[in-house]
């Protein structure tokens, strides 16, 4: 993103645009505007999102919709805080770090599953507005207390994060199937015949028949990082 785009939408996320005192009284919200860019992105992807779609779908002209948009840049920025949403409030959650980082993460796969195109636009040198900041202020707020330093802690939250976006890519490519579905049936049809080259993984699927341990992968994931966590977390207590 060049240095322009970035400041212009930095500006655009948190509300520090000057009014416009030239021209019509302005009609649309920045609200407005990311809405109605999600709804294409969400049926089309970002490459069905132009200014000349959106602005039709507003019922106002691609010149009209430039005084509030400076550009296809900081409108997928906008549209993309718009969908990520508000950050889900973790101080409700009974039991400590844990449950509530597990609720975080879990909240913020479901993001990634209904907006699949934020998982394109999530990527990169890119501005970031309030409500994904916000995301991340939650996860480090709810290590307060552990005794992780912030490089720890920034580094559970981005671990999670990582695990969660991995999971709803793999399910985006599946079609919105479970990704441990369409993973598993294609080993399965790649193993079919070869089980006396690749033994462990064809008795691995064959138990995945046998007993129904699939489409896990998120669960397995967050329990797995969560585990890791605590444990560091131990340390730095008994330290």
């Amino acid at each position: 993103m060049a240095t322009s785009e970035h400041d212009r939408a930095v500006a655009l996320l948190w509300g520090e645009r000057p009014p416009s005192t030239r021209g019509p009284r302005p009609t649309l919200t920045p609200d407005a505007i990311a809405r109605a860019a999600i709804g294409i992105a969400d049926a089309e992807g970002l490459a069905g999102v132009t200014m000349q779609r959106v602005a039709g779908a507003l019922g106002v002209t691609k010149m009209a919709l430039y005084r509030y948009v400076p550009g296809k840049v900081e409108l997928i920025a906008l549209m993309t805080d718009t969908a990520i949403g508000e950050p889900p409030r973790l101080e409700a959650v009974d039991g400590g770090w844990r449950p509530r980082l597990d609720g975080w993460a879990r909240r913020l796969f479901d993001r990634f599953w209904q907006h699949p195109w934020t998982l394109e636009s999530t990527v990169g040198a890119r501005a970031m507005g309030p409500h994904e900041l916000g995301w991340m202020e939650q996860a480090i707020a709810a290590l307060d207390g552990t005794g992780l330093d912030g490089g720890e802690a920034l580094d559970v939250a981005v671990t999670l994060v990582g695990h969660v976006r991995s999971i709803a890519q793999q399910g985006a490519a599946a079609s919105g199937g479970p990704p441990e579905q369409a993973m598993g049936a294609t080993l399965d049809a790649l193993v079919r015949g070869r089980e006396d080259r690749f033994p462990a993984l064809a008795a691995a699927l064959a138990s995945v028949a046998a007993h129904g341990t699939q489409d896990q992968a998120l669960d397995v994931g967050l329990r797995l990082i969560l585990d890791g966590a605590d444990l560091l977390v131990r340390a730095r207590s008994c330290g």
